[in-house]
């Protein structure tokens, strides 16, 4: 049972973790979309630390004109504060936004000082719109806006910026992760990966699962015929067949219940 448990996380993996791009360098940038230097990259609080190393390394390479730290204070940001002390052993974060705690670490490791901050959001929509708002008001008009948000969350991220960014921009995916399960000794497992501060399997699963009654166009998700705080979001029938069989034999408490998957 542990293999086909495997087979369809993996599956939710595949439709979440967006990437566009299968490596985040200038030339893959050219290879697809014929630019050098995208206009902004943006990482958004809620991954996991993993992304501030995966984003000093694009800064590295120039991958953008402008750099964008977004994140206020959410009900991950506890958890990245405690993930992220360590590294930062002499500055107290107890207090910080998300944002602010991506900029110290990149200042102390990198010397990266050139990040815009958005400090006040507290969910991936108004991640969303306070960043756009503040481009707005530096007068910054990116065209070409790549985005780096947790693996569980790219996809929704992607949803709500193609409904409230200006069409004529390029939106480029590339989630921070993407780490599979897989079984060992018919136990379930994620497999080899040198990911800072990965999520256990518990949680990782939980945000996975998570996720699907969020982008499910209906009344109970966040779609158009729902909340209306994304646009329409296909998921494909592979992707729900995957998540009803995940919710009839894993226990697994997500933090919005969906009825459409209610079986029991």
């Amino acid at each position: 049972m542990n293999t086909l448990i495997a087979k369809n996380l993996n599956i939710l993996i595949d439709f979440l973790a967006k990437r566009d791009l299968t490596a985040l360098s200038p030339d893959e940038l050219q290879a697809k979309y014929k630019i050098n230097q995208a206009d902004l990259l943006i990482l958004f609080g809620g991954s996991i630390p993993e992304g501030t190393d995966v984003f000093a390394k694009a800064h590295q390479q120039n991958i953008a004109k402008n750099y964008l730290l977004v994140g206020g204070a959410g009900h991950t940001t506890e958890a990245l504060r405690q993930k992220m002390q360590s590294s930062l052993a002499d500055i107290d974060i107890s207090t910080k936004s998300e944002a602010e705690i991506f900029a110290l670490y990149l200042k102390n490791k990198y010397n990266i000082t050139d990040c815009l901050l958005e400090t006040k959001s507290t969910n991936c929509g108004n991640n969303i719109t306070n960043a756009l708002e503040l481009l707005k008001n530096l007068d910054l008009k990116p065209k070409s806006i790549i985005f780096m948000q947790d693996a569980t969350m790219q996809n929704r991220m992607d949803a709500g910026f193609r409904k409230y960014c200006p069409c004529d921009t390029t939106l480029i995916n590339y989630a921070t992760y993407k780490v599979h399960f897989t079984v060992q000794n018919d136990k379930l497992c994620l497999e080899q990966n040198n990911i800072w501060q990965m999520w256990n399997i518990d949680k990782y699963i939980e945000l996975l699962m998570g996720e699907i009654p969020r982008l499910t166009d209906n009344i109970n998700g966040y779609g158009p015929q729902g909340k209306d705080f994304i646009a329409h979001v296909d998921i494909p029938q592979e992707v729900h067949s995957a998540y009803q069989y995940l919710y009839q034999h894993l226990n697994i408490k997500t933090r919005q219940a969906n009825s459409l998957y209610a079986t029991k």
